[in-house]
């Protein structure tokens, strides 16, 4: 199918959901969640061939690029809810620019198409903090342009998400495998919430259902508040390990990327990016989704322990 191409349809009077990053680590996690939901599921996607084999016969596939507004007119035909869970880090060279004008032609589709719903995977941080990396901000921006849309935008704000192929977990799982003496820089020690997937999941299949409403962000995090330090110490606790920490003051992220480019699968300018960001805490403020949604998330042990014993996804990593 071309973008030209019209878009099929087997709705009839059941609400369209469209997915932008079903390709993405959650996205793809979603994507039989959504299958289940009653509602029809359309994967947006710049190569539907790959995308088709991994999705059920009902799904349907439509080609387009969010840096490609022509692309996305069509795709948006119908929709009620659209999820955009789109995250350009990895593929390129100026990713905070890719990723505004990328939520812009979403946002301003979406609008012409009135959608009812855009829903959104965004990143904890302070927005007011000056030194927030720039992953961190990117992430921010994209939820406001997406909130400044018009488009009732439900946006949730997450830390690391703990789960077999997150890449952020196995950048920290890695380090626990092949580093038994860890000379730690300074962001091993910063506050983080992170969140096992299966409550990201929860919380992003929940806010379909919500009433309709004003834009609203969620910060959304684990039952604990903990360091990246003792995530390690944790990972190796549950797998047998015997890890050393030792605290250094001069290792930058800098050097830090370089570091993580020895020892994990990552590439040097993810890894790079990621650790930017882990210098910011990232922690639940505001804890309003526990009183919106029913969901409680697990804590860390319980999280950690869930995504040690599933195998490795052969899909797409994505922070």
């Amino acid at each position: 199918m071309t973008p030209n191409d019209p878009v099929p349809t087997q709705s009839g009077q059941r609400p369209v959901v469209l997915l932008a990053g079903a390709t993405g680590y959650v996205g793809g996690r979603l994507i039989p969640l959504l299958e289940k939901s009653g509602a029809v599921l359309r994967c947006l996607a710049r190569t539907p061939d790959k995308l088709r084999p991994r999705v059920a016969p009902s799904t349907e596939v439509v080609a387009g690029d969010v840096l490609d507004p022509a692309s996305l007119g069509l795709a948006m035909q119908g929709v009620t809810t659209a999820y955009y869970l789109v995250h350009l880090m990895s593929g390129s060279k100026d990713f905070e620019k890719d990723d505004r004008q990328a939520a812009m032609n979403f946002a301003e589709a979406a609008r012409k198409a009135a959608v009812q719903r855009i829903i959104y995977l965004g990143g904890l941080g302070d927005d007011q903090d000056p030194d927030l990396s720039p992953h961190l901000r990117s992430r921010q921006e994209v939820g406001k342009i997406l909130r400044d849309s018009g488009v009732e935008t439900i946006e949730f704000r997450a830390s690391l998400v703990i789960g077999s192929g997150s890449l952020s977990f196995d950048l920290v799982k890695s380090l626990t495998d092949r580093l038994p003496v860890m000379l730690c820089p300074k962001w091993l020690s910063t506050p983080t919430q992170p969140i096992a997937v299966d409550d990201v999941l929860a919380y992003l299949l929940a806010a379909k259902d919500l009433p309709p409403g004003e834009s609203r962000v969620f910060e959304i995090g684990c039952r604990d508040v903990t360091t990246y330090g003792n995530m390690i110490r944790e990972c190796a606790r549950q797998q047998g390990l015997r890890r050393w920490l030792i605290s250094v003051p001069v290792l930058t992220p800098y050097l830090s990327s370089l570091w993580l480019a020895l020892v994990t699968p990552a590439s040097f300018e993810v890894g790079r990016h990621l650790i930017e960001g882990l210098k910011n805490p990232t922690v639940v403020r505001d804890k309003a989704a526990l009183d919106v949604f029913s969901i409680r998330p697990m804590g860390i042990r319980e999280a950690v322990a869930k995504a040690l014993s599933l195998p490795e996804p052969d899909k797409v990593q994505t922070p």
